[in-house]
């Protein structure tokens, strides 16, 4: 199913009729051109036809599982990815992060949460989180680490790094804020702009992105650990931090 065209290509893949039709029926609303694939091979199949510009992917699928699907898609080129978990998969939803999805919602949900973290992560996705009217932000730099975010381009000591979306807009908040101390509680309010949620979202992606800036992650320099609070962003003397 393809309708409307205005906001983009949403490739919708779940096995439960009821939810495809719901969420599909949704973003058409919305202004989404959207195709539907009821298991994963038919979800790579799409992609391969027309490459999407988000997919909304539920992890319990028959055949190639969720997470199996995301895998094959990350390997094939840079998506942004909303999952579907059922309440209580914490070890698949924080496998699905891991992966590198953007995003998830938890059934069951609000058809209109899940169009609302869609156009957000779209947002994000296409450098638009900063309003036209207002001055470009300018690039974030500190200890070798250099953030562009109208281009949403980031590099370490002059190499690009590959990051998601949301470890981007994380790196960006600890760069606007040097030696704060964060809870995991702010940091899913300030970055993923969630009053509720899973905490271990916040976990993960430091994690994951200690692994891509620190030169050792299990000793880090940059993101460190404040025991009883958080999180703090230090930034250690060096140079070289031209994008």
């Amino acid at each position: 199913m393809s309708m409307g065209n205005t906001q983009g290509r949403v490739l919708v893949v779940d096995d439960d009729p009821t939810v495809a039709e719901v969420v599909t029926g949704y973003l058409a609303r919305a202004g989404f051109s959207v195709e539907h694939a009821a298991d994963g091979a038919a979800a790579l199949a799409s992609a391969g036809r027309a490459w999407p510009d988000l997919v909304v992917l539920d992890l319990m699928l028959p055949g190639l599982d969720g997470l199996e699907v995301c895998r094959r898609l990350r390997a094939t080129g840079p998506v942004p990815v909303v999952m579907l978990t059922a309440r209580g998969d914490e070890e698949d939803r924080i496998a699905g992060l891991e992966l590198g999805a953007d995003d998830y919602v938890t059934k069951p949900f609000s058809p209109r949460e899940l169009v609302l973290r869609v156009e957000s992560v779209l947002r994000r996705s296409r450098g638009r989180s900063v309003p036209a009217t207002t001055s470009p932000e300018p690039t974030l730099r500190g200890g070798g680490l250099a953030l562009d975010p109208g281009t949403r381009r980031a590099a370490k000591n002059g190499l690009q790094l590959a990051l998601t979306l949301r470890e981007f807009d994380l790196l960006a908040h600890f760069l606007r804020h040097p030696g704060r101390a964060h809870s995991r509680e702010d940091l899913m309010r300030e970055v993923w702009g969630w009053d509720f949620g899973d905490l271990s979202t916040v976990t993960v992606h430091v994690r994951r992105l200690r692994a891509k800036i620190e030169d050792d992650p299990a000793r880090p320099r940059f993101i460190q650990t404040v025991w009883g609070v958080g999180y703090r962003f230090a930034i250690p003397s060096t140079s070289g931090e031209a994008l």
